[in-house]
């Protein structure tokens, strides 16, 4: 008789993993459909271009707001439809030859992922630049749908404060701050 308690206690905890598994999820980009959106204030105009999110793995608990993985963007692909002015910032400014990645590496968050619908986050991570990590938090829209998932954010990167060269000449000034719109498209599997 002993073993029936037993079974009823054995049964009630296997009902309950699914549950704590489920919290567990992995977000695959879709570097395809991803992107980043740069916006630098300059004396006479601002600049805007694009890099292209090379890769993007990030795992997250919806029961502990833990996060761990990574976001890849490729230093080289940096786009402002001018070739003069985009070899000089993937070359002199972001030193692509040394420096090929930008990363993000995201630890925590606050708030709550819905299971579906709209959410709105901080993200708390490492934003690596130029080699250096800097501690970095972000605010983040998340749109879950079935099994899709889009995350928008955008936040500021004081880059000259962080060690690049200041791109500006005698005759053309640039912000020392560029602003960044990034876009996280791709899918949700079970986190392994």
């Amino acid at each position: 008789m002993k073993f029936i308690p037993r079974l009823c206690i054995a049964i009630a905890a296997l009902a309950l993993v699914p549950g704590s598994f489920a919290q567990r999820q992995a977000f695959a980009v879709d570097p395809g459909a991803s992107r980043v959106v740069f916006f630098l204030g300059g004396s006479d105009h601002g600049t805007r271009g694009t890099f292209h999110v090379q890769s993007g793995m990030v795992d997250f608990d919806r029961g502990s707001t833990t996060m761990s993985g990574l976001i890849v963007v490729a230093v080289g692909s940096g786009d402002t439809g001018n070739h003069s002015r985009d070899y000089k910032m993937i070359t002199e400014v972001l030193d692509a030859a040394h420096f090929a990645e930008i990363t993000f590496a995201p630890q925590s968050y606050q708030g709550t992922i819905a299971a579906s619908g709209d959410s709105s986050i901080q993200v708390t991570g490492v934003f690596t630049l130029h080699g250096t990590p800097h501690d970095m938090t972000v605010p983040m829209q998340v749109h879950v749908e079935g099994a899709n998932l889009t995350a928008k954010t955008q936040f500021v990167v004081p880059y000259v404060k962080w060690g690049l060269k200041d791109p500006s000449t005698l005759l053309l000034r640039v912000a020392k701050e560029v602003n960044i719109d990034l876009t996280l498209t791709g899918r949700l599997h079970p986190a392994s």
